[in-house]
């Protein structure tokens, strides 16, 4: 049995986990922690990571980033595994959990769901078939109450076709405030804000007579619990060391 320690556990996506590990057979969560802490959950819940006394195997961190740095220091001195599901990192932590999976096996991802991270590959193809005749627009869309913006999954897919482009892309957000005509070597990305929108993430190829789009659409925060639980039965067997859906896709 697979113990799991849920950082985020009050939070929606934590309801989604919660309820998607109590379906199965090989995991179990024995604590979670999280600010908010009058919730119904079926174990203990703590303020604090450091005050949790249950021993776990992983830790599945679907909070916000001011939980990243305990979670990281909690997994080190305890030599567990994490899955680090939160989006609007700062470059110092992009570089703290760099630093941790030196010591401890770590999964990190902008996004959780596989469709996601087919459409990551489906952008990178397109943008290496189609070369640069094609612009290259990225929209994602989101409820009202997600804080940062872009979206960690549409950094994630414009940083993906950058690397198709030798790194030689701009990003532009938005355009209100810049006028003047499309440099060939931009990516646009723009961000929507509404009602209940779960995740919405379009790349469209723009290009003389043709235009071409790869879109995903998540109807529920179930696809991105059902993502991580994987991650976490991944990367429970796996030598300290940082991790993607790309392994976990290769791996089959």
């Amino acid at each position: 049995m697979l113990k799991i320690i849920l950082v985020g556990c009050s939070g929606k996506m934590g309801a989604a986990i919660t309820a998607h590990i109590g379906n199965s057979n090989d995991l179990k969560i024995i604590a979670g922690v999280d600010k908010f802490r009058d919730v119904n959950r079926p174990y203990p819940i703590y303020e604090n990571i450091t005050d949790i006394t249950e021993p776990g195997d992983v830790i599945i961190d679907f909070s916000n980033p001011d939980s990243t740095d305990a979670t990281l220091s909690y997994a080190e001195s305890h030599g567990i595994a994490a899955v680090i599901g939160t989006t609007g990192l700062s470059k110092a932590q992009e570089e703290a959990i760099q630093k941790a999976s030196k010591k401890v096996p770590i999964f990190s991802s902008f996004n959780m769901s596989l469709g996601v991270n087919l459409l990551l590959e489906l952008s990178k193809k397109a943008a290496a078939v189609l070369g640069t005749d094609f612009d290259i627009e990225i929209i994602e869309q989101h409820h009202n109450q997600k804080i940062d913006a872009p979206s960690g999954t549409a950094y994630m897919l414009a940083n993906a076709i950058n690397e198709v482009r030798h790194n030689t892309m701009r990003y532009q957000y938005d355009r209100h405030a810049t006028r003047a005509k499309r440099e060939p070597n931009e990516i646009g990305i723009h961000s929507v804000r509404g009602g209940n929108i779960v995740g919405e993430h379009e790349v469209i190829f723009a290009g003389n007579d043709e235009i071409i789009k790869l879109s995903h659409s998540a109807r529920s925060k179930n696809v991105f619990a059902v993502g991580a639980v994987s991650a976490a039965r991944f990367i429970s067997r796996r030598p300290a060391g940082l991790y993607s859906m790309k392994e976990m896709i290769e791996e089959g």
